[in-house]
């Protein structure tokens, strides 16, 4: 198979993300959470506060989310990387693996535990989940969530969306 037939398979085989979208986290017990996707960050963020290692495990809480209490999370599944800032400063950063679902897919990746309170998304997405499985087009926003609403609605109120 020549290289370009190649390329073009990969790319078909890709999904279209927009700049922002809202995703599922069935580890964490959370959804519909606003993400920001950043083709500019290599690891993927969550917004958290009050992290601590004791004895081999990391506890950190996760914000109260749509009106939920706020949640505390313990696990010995971690490790302490290396993560460039948004100011491209070099920092020490606790990572989680995690799964995610979007598009109606669960993917497992790494998430660097950060504070994001100041930051409009408690979620970044970067380049290693987005990697061989998205295509980013910025003029779109919430892809996936809106993939998701369709398919939750009954389907008469789909036949009325798709009828022109």
């Amino acid at each position: 198979m020549s290289t370009k037939r190649k390329n073009k398979s990969k790319l078909l085989k890709k999904l279209i993300i927009g700049r922002t979208d809202v995703i599922d986290f069935p580890d964490l017990g959370l959804s519909n959470v606003r993400a920001k996707v950043d083709t500019g960050a290599y690891t993927s963020a969550i917004h958290c506060y009050k992290v601590s290692v004791v004895k081999g495990k990391i506890t950190f809480y996760l914000p109260a989310h749509r009106n939920e209490k706020h949640q505390k999370f313990t696990t010995e599944q971690f490790e302490l990387k290396a993560i460039k800032n948004s100011f491209g400063q070099t920092e020490k950063r606790y990572v989680i693996k995690t799964r995610v679902v979007l598009f109606g897919k669960t993917f497992k990746t790494e998430f660097s535990l950060a504070d994001r309170e100041q930051m409009r998304y408690p979620v970044l997405l970067g380049r290693k989940l987005l990697r061989n499985r998205f295509l980013v087009d910025v003029s779109l926003e919430n892809v996936s969530y809106s993939e998701k609403l369709v398919q939750q609605q009954p389907s008469n109120v789909i036949d009325l969306l798709t009828k022109t």
